[in-house]
Formats: C-alpha cells, structure tokens, sequence
C-alpha cells in the first residue's frame, strides 16, 4: 500500500473505493491474508490476524532468507497465511 492507495487487479484503488476484491476503508479489508486499518500498526499492511508487516517477508526474502526463516521468526504467521498472501501478491502483480 503506498500513501495513496493499494494496487489491485484493475489498478489502484485509493481510500472508499471498491474494486474487484480490493477495498480500501478506515477499517480494511485488501485481501484475504492481508489487512492494513488504521487503528493497527498506522494503516501498514499486515498478515491478517497479526501485527507482523508483509513488508517484512519480502525483506526477508530479499535479502535472501527462505520462507522457512522467515516463519521461525515469526511463529504468529501461520504458513497457510504467508502463503496466501505471496498468492495474492503474485496474482495482483500479473492481474493486467
């Protein structure tokens, strides 16, 4: 999510606007493994559930670290969920 919205399949959706599985309110919903709200961690993306940024993952993975690494310093982050958003991360990004 940048300061103006969130990328979604049809483009970037910014704060009230609905969009094809993405929505972007005060208290949000952007995908199903990944929340932002403002009341948590000020509105940055996180794993739905928790308060562990998705930033997080890919800078782990990144910097070249495995999921699996990044799952043992993170045990509230279920697999499935890690999963899930790297999932949704891919389709967003080849959404064109």
């Amino acid at each position: 999510m940048s300061a103006t919205g969130v990328l979604c399949p049809g483009g970037w959706l910014r704060r009230g606007e609905v969009s094809a599985g993405c929505q972007l309110s005060d208290n949000e919903v952007v995908t199903h493994a990944i929340a932002a709200d403002p009341e948590t961690m000020h509105g940055v993306p996180v794993f739905r559930g928790t308060r562990v940024p998705v930033q997080t993952m890919f800078e782990y993975l990144e910097g070249g670290d495995t999921l699996e690494d990044f799952l043992l310093g993170f045990p509230t982050v279920p697999r499935a969920l890690a999963l899930d958003a790297l999932a949704e991360a891919r389709k967003l990004l080849l959404a064109s």
